[in-house]
């Protein structure tokens, strides 16, 4: 009988169990340290999807990907960006309160007051000028000091100019507000945006460093001039949709779109030699035949179900008998 328990469901009162140092390295796709790059090495494009791929390239359109839950439409973004070397993938997970200004940038205008209350009440600083307080002395006005209050969301940093285009991926836009999909068309068009409460400004700030998505540090700000962003080359947009309402035929029109399709076994086997490595031909084609079945019946399975179950069955310290047939069961449930 194999020992793969960590958690036994003791019922003494004995020091804590050492059990969870024996837990063995988790699957690649759970390795949050190389999370991306793994997603993007690890995906296996069909000649579909290269050919939907570089049309949208040469084109300059948003990518609209439709699929089942777990068809690798999100990874497909990471493969573009881990293939032709464009940086960390931008994401922006849609929800129905999403709107286009969270994706563009966002201002706190409480931070900034409270900070200017403070700098009020410290008073003077030592050596200012007629009475100069924190929010003013050494040349640090107000107005100087905006961009430490303002962060572009996803799509904001992904339109900044750069020779090379960024990958935006906008996950699950289906489940966006009915306004989102237009607002964007414009966003898409014209490829820039304006900073309102930089603009108002421009004429005594002419430029401003603000913070990207992704950045965390202060050398990480870009500068905005004038209070406008607009790319030099345009992102390459995935946009995901699970087809759980339809969007707008103008929507459609303005980018390319794309349905992936159920994995066929040829895939299904590069997918689980890419993440797994060469694995025992009994164990793999049981589970394969099994899970092509399931598709074949109609049941909604998703390719990382397969790969969980592959995982666990073959790992160093793997169930065995009634314990690993009950653990298939559950990890290959059908999911609607």
């Amino acid at each position: 009988m194999s020992d793969w328990k960590i958690f036994k469901g003791r019922t003494d009162s004995g020091p804590p169990d050492d059990s969870i140092d024996r837990l063995p390295e988790p699957p690649p796709w759970r390795k949050f340290d190389t999370l991306d790059r793994t997603r993007g090495r690890t995906y296996r494009a069909t000649s579909e999807e290269i050919e939907a791929v570089n049309a949208a390239l040469y084109l300059r359109r948003a990518l609209l990907v439709t699929g089942k839950p777990g068809s690798g439409k999100s990874s497909l973004a990471y493969a573009v960006a881990e293939e032709l070397g464009l940086g960390p993938v931008l994401r922006w997970s849609i929800s129905s309160r999403s709107t286009l200004a969270e994706g563009l940038y966002q201002y706190d205008a409480i931070a900034r007051l409270r900070k200017a209350n403070l700098d009020w009440l410290r008073g003077p600083l030592p050596g200012a000028q007629d009475g100069e307080s924190g929010a003013t002395a050494g040349g640090a006005g107000a107005d100087e000091r905006i961009g430490r209050f303002i962060r572009l969301g996803p799509l904001g940093t992904a339109l900044l100019p750069a020779k090379r285009p960024r990958v935006l991926l906008i996950d699950e836009i289906d489940k966006s507000d009915i306004d989102l999909p237009n607002d964007l068309l414009h966003v898409f068009e014209e490829g820039r945006f304006e900073i309102r409460e930089l603009m108002r400004i421009a004429d005594t700030l002419a430029k401003v460093d603000v913070m990207p998505f992704d950045g965390t540090r202060d050398e990480d700000r870009v500068p905005i001039v004038r209070g406008q962003v607009r790319c030099v080359s345009f992102p390459f947009v995935v946009m995901t949709s699970n087809g759980e309402r339809d969007l707008p035929p103008a929507f459609f029109r303005r980018c390319l779109r794309l349905t992936l399709k159920d994995a066929d076994r040829y895939r299904l086997e590069a997918i689980i030699e890419s993440h797994l490595g060469k694995l025992p031909a009994a164990q793999k084609d049981q589970l394969l035949g099994k899970f092509l079945k399931k598709q074949e019946d109609g049941q909604l399975m998703a390719t990382d179900q397969l790969l969980n179950a592959l995982f666990l069955i073959t790992c160093k310290r793997a169930p065995e008998g009634d314990e690993r047939q009950r653990l298939v069961q559950m990890l290959m449930e059908k999911l609607g």
